[in-house]
């Protein structure tokens, strides 16, 4: 794990290269973070209102000796400036912090299955909606339970 001056961890904060004008914006501007991957973070600029979803970028971390560090962010400010960290990473670090980057660090590769990807549901009996006999007739104009859910009778 790497170390700083006093001895101490380093924290993620540390591993980057910003100035003093990010860290202003950063601090100024509002943040959202939301989960989109294992290892990837969008960071939006809520500070755009409306316009929000155009000041979104995906945030790439990655673990560097033990800590959890932004490390790529897919704007244009971090791909054009080498070895200098844009707002988003820099929002990321200091606002979000690593309860934020670690979650991303764990997040399963399991959960990006869609709905197409699971069984279908299960029903009480053990078998599925698709597997059970339909009983609509016996119930006049009111479709079974499995044909409700399955949305067949419509």
């Amino acid at each position: 794990m790497a170390t700083n001056e006093s001895g101490k961890e380093k924290t993620a904060v540390e591993y980057l290269n910003f100035g003093a004008k990010t860290a202003k914006r950063v601090t100024w501007e509002a943040w959202s973070f939301r989960l989109v991957g294992p290892l990837q973070v969008l960071v939006t600029n809520e500070s755009y209102g409306v316009e929000k979803d155009a000041h979104a970028y995906v945030v790439a971390v990655e673990d560097v000796g033990g800590t959890i560090v932004p490390r790529e962010c897919e704007c244009p400010a971090d791909r054009f400036r080498d070895d200098y960290a844009c707002k988003h990473r820099a929002a990321l670090a200091t606002v979000a912090g690593p309860v934020v980057m670690n979650a991303a660090a764990e997040f399963p590769e399991k959960s990006l299955e869609g709905p197409d990807s699971v069984d279908p549901t299960p029903v009480t009996d053990g078998g599925h909606r698709e597997d059970q006999n339909c009983d609509c007739e016996s119930l006049g104009d009111l479709p079974c339970w499995p044909c409700y859910q399955s949305e067949r009778n419509k």
